[in-house]
């Protein structure tokens, strides 16, 4: 079972080599700034019609407020002259706006709190659509740099060259080392 295990595990590792080998790390991360970008103008164009909703609603809440302050005027007359019919009319016109108004402003508040979070979240999509573009420039120096130097190996293969110490190396320093234990 141990062995089965291993390799499927070795198989499944130069499965994901090879697709490493395939994607192009430049494309990919050209792509996922390209869909930030998408993301981001869906994101602002769903807060302009919310916030647009927010301005008619605001001018709906004024209505009815400056209608709810008529009525009142308007009762305080039907009383004077004693017209109890009308007096109902208006009272029940009154009720009527009064739980409108009661909508609007729950509505009102719903929306102003989807549109901080939007902003919100706005915001932070744009640090990240930042963050991504600063590492395609990056990335695009650093193949820009290779390009120019003509060199096939990466930086860390580079360095992994450099790391590797010949036997002779060693022999030589070996004896420098033993030559100066001796004198002393």
């Amino acid at each position: 079972m141990a062995l089965i295990n291993r390799i499927a595990r070795l198989f499944k590792a130069d499965f994901h080599a090879v697709l490493d080998q395939i994607e192009e790390p430049e494309q990919l991360l050209k792509q996922a700034i390209r869909d930030m970008e998408d993301e981001l103008a869906s994101i602002e164009q769903r807060i302009a019609v919310c916030a647009h909703d927010q301005d008619a609603l605001s001018v709906r809440r004024s209505e009815l407020e400056s209608a709810t302050a008529d009525i009142g005027a308007q009762l305080d007359l039907c009383f004077k002259s004693k017209k109890d019919e009308l007096a109902r009319g208006l009272i029940k016109r009154r009720l009527e706006a009064e739980r409108l108004l009661k909508r609007l402003n729950s509505k009102y508040a719903t929306n102003e709190a989807w549109l901080d979070e939007q902003r919100t979240r706005l915001d932070e999509n744009q640090a990240t659509l930042e963050g991504l573009r600063q590492k395609a420039e990056l990335f695009s120096k650093r193949t820009s740099t290779r390009a120019e130097g003509d060199s096939e190996f990466d930086d860390i293969a580079w360095m992994a060259r450099e790391m590797i110490v010949g036997d002779d190396e060693i022999e030589i320093e070996y004896l420098r080392e033993k030559s100066l234990r001796s004198a002393s």
